[in-house]
């Protein structure tokens, strides 16, 4: 790598590593998992960059990659370490609703399949176009909506769920 490219590399690095890291917990849970799948992400778009500069799609190639990595990572057995259960403290509930409600939302993002996380995602918090987010997953755009569509609607169960359980606590707490 020469030099130019060395610096232009570290450009990039720093005015994207936030917002990679921001989208790589969401679509993790995890912020150390989502530290190496940022990781990875940039240790191929280093092996690529050459071939980038020639294009306009940065941006596109690094979620891109981004979104593959964290499919592929999400399919082995290894992946599959989850938490047990929900903690909740009655006594601090007011304090904490919305530390809970945002643990509620991460869990339920776990639970996604990791296709329909990477669009719900991409969509809603990136918040890319369709075309934008169909190009990153490498489908079409009517997949993009199907993905999103199943996403939102588990999650949206899993609220309705979860509001029922927390309510019911709250009634024999």
């Amino acid at each position: 790598m020469h030099d130019r490219e060395d610096k232009e590399v570290t450009a990039f690095v720093r005015a994207r590593y936030g917002s990679l890291l921001r989208t790589a917990f969401l679509l993790c849970g995890d912020r150390g998992k989502a530290e190496d799948l940022v990781q990875t992400t940039l240790a191929k778009t280093v092996v690529a960059w050459s071939r980038l500069q020639r294009s306009e799609g940065v941006d596109h190639y690094v979620r891109r990659i981004l979104v593959n990595t964290f499919v592929t990572w999400r399919r082995r057995r290894s992946w599959w370490e989850q938490p047990l259960g929900r903690l909740v403290e009655s006594q601090a509930r007011d304090e904490y609703v919305g530390v809970e409600q945002r643990d509620l939302l991460r869990r339920a993002l776990d639970g996604l399949p990791a296709r329909q996380r990477a669009a719900v995602v991409l969509r809603f918090y990136e918040d890319l176009s369709e075309q934008d987010t169909a190009y990153v997953l490498g489908c079409s755009v009517g997949t993009v909506k199907s993905l999103s569509s199943r996403g939102l609607q588990t999650l949206r169960k899993q609220w309705v769920e979860a509001d029922a359980v927390a309510d019911e606590e709250v009634r024999y707490a």
